[in-house]
């Protein structure tokens, strides 16, 4: 399905979200891919849902994209005699090891590693944060705390440690298990929690083999801390504001988002803004007009992809939520001012043949009447490039790769088209013309800039751009070859 806007949607897919007949109408209504998380179903009911989306890919015509995103570890706190506990501010509080169920006075927290690492000062927060302890003082076993901030503690509350890098394992049993899992089952992109440092990705993708594509969750003060690195190593990144707004102060995620969205675009690197996008939809058909204006500020910042994430599983309205971050993203990209504050932070090293290539290709574009970029892609890094250059007209990401089309449904702009093996300049670019016209982007008197690499089905060789017509006739009358 061709789209009228470049910033990609994704929907993610849960109990108010797992019949074909709600995912397709999601589809239709503007998704481009899919999250399933790993954190809730089993297998089966995985399996059910990526089975339904490839079916409706068979049914459109369209490569769709699907994420795949692991638990990552969950700390959390055991569980109250009394199930909850109402703790008061200025209160001692201890955290320890032993498993009985615990009171107003002490829990057990069945993490040793966070006792290994934690050190008198460090905060703890609970639920979110909507609890907050101190550590005093702590051992191998314990951490006797002080109430900050109070609130009702009950069974098995998420805790978060902003101060410490923990020696935590990067994946869980649970994720290798469920890594493997999804792909075997064909899914196109790893989404990794609670990234700490580099050796988390490095370790995820000794386990995908190339099967899918790695997406580093940034969530933590540790992976912002060391995100260049972290960056380098990735496929992709997701801001994931959620729990980066509980492990450092509200108000601090905003610039940090600004921040790595810039990073992501000057590296070539697909980047998603998540987390509480359009959170009242759960509830209400309608979003605030603050949902609305944070929607729009990671358009306006050049962000590849906006998230959904309990508006289109567990909502009351999945399908106006996605139909609500359609309409949002296609205003946004009419206006004036989107191009020239994308264009402004347009920031990119060009190092290689390949980056100047798509440079060159965005620039005549822009100058000559040129209705498309059409890119020639093996391993899909040509039409991330193109994309990185944010340019004015649309991007054809033609390959021979289904694997590739569906990762390239993360990027900015990019309108896959499956083609066949090519081994020749001018039957690429016949392709290409033909292409642009049956997907409704140029006429036969129209022209289109076509890069490619020579030889072909060579990843990372690109090295050649041509002006060229619509009209095959005319491709074939000018070029002897």
């Amino acid at each position: 399905m061709k789209r009228t806007r470049n910033v990609k949607i994704v929907a993610t897919l849960g109990p108010a979200s797992d019949t074909h007949e709600v995912i397709s109408a999601l589809y239709n209504a503007g998704a481009d891919v899919f999250r399933l998380n790993m954190s809730h179903g089993s297998h089966d009911e995985i399996r059910a849902k990526h089975q339904i989306i490839r079916q409706i890919e068979e049914e459109t015509g369209s490569t769709i994209g699907i994420l795949a995103d692991l638990q990552g570890p969950k700390l959390r706190v055991g569980v109250f005699a009394n199930e909850n506990e109402q703790l008061v501010e200025g209160a001692d509080f201890r955290l320890d090891l032993n498993d009985t169920a615990g009171d107003a006075e002490r829990v057990c927290l069945p993490h040793p590693e966070i006792f290994q690492a934690l050190e008198p000062g460090a905060s703890l927060l609970v639920n979110d944060g909507k609890i907050r302890l101190k550590v005093k003082e702590c051992g191998p076993d314990f951490a006797d705390c002080v109430v900050v901030t109070g609130g009702v503690i009950s069974n098995r509350k998420g805790v978060n440690v902003p101060d410490v890098v923990l020696p935590l394992a990067a994946l869980s049993d649970k994720d290798r298990a469920d890594l493997e899992f999804v792909c075997e089952l064909g899914v196109d992109w790893l989404a990794l929690s609670f990234v700490q440092r580099p050796e988390d990705v490095i370790e995820a993708r000794a386990l995908a083999k190339g099967r899918a594509a790695l997406l580093s969750k940034i969530e933590k003060p540790s992976a912002v801390q060391r995100f260049d690195d972290i960056l380098a190593v990735s496929d992709g990144i997701m801001v994931a504001r959620g729990d980066l707004g509980v492990e450092l102060p509200v108000q601090n995620v905003p610039p940090i988002q600004k921040r790595l969205v810039r990073k992501c675009r000057a590296a070539a690197k697909p980047v998603i803004v998540a987390t509480q996008m359009l959170e009242s939809m759960i509830e209400s058909p309608m979003p605030t007009r603050a949902e609305v204006s944070d929607v729009a500020t990671a358009i306006y910042e050049g962000a590849d992809a906006v998230m959904l994430s309990a508006e289109s599983a567990a909502g009351s309205y999945p399908i106006d939520a996605v139909r609500t971050m359609d309409n949002v993203a296609t205003e946004v990209e009419k206006d004036p001012t989107y191009t020239q504050i994308i264009e402004s932070s347009r920031k990119a090293d060009r190092v290689t043949v390949a980056d100047g290539i798509v440079a060159a290709a965005r620039e005549i574009a822009e100058t000559a009447n040129i209705k498309a970029i059409c890119c020639f892609t093996h391993s899909g890094t040509t039409a991330v490039l193109t994309a990185r250059e944010r340019p004015r007209v649309p991007i054809i990401a033609l390959t021979p790769l289904v694997k590739t089309a569906r990762r390239l449904a993360l990027s900015w702009g990019t309108n896959c088209v499956l083609t066949g093996r090519l081994d020749r300049f001018k039957m690429a670019v016949v392709s290409a013309a033909r292409a642009a016209r049956e997907e409704g982007y140029a006429g036969p008197d129209d022209l289109i800039v076509v890069v490619a690499g020579v030889p072909f089905n060579v990843e990372g060789s690109t090295n050649i751009l041509r002006v060229a017509p619509c009209d095959e006739r005319l491709i074939f009358n000018t070029d002897p070859e």
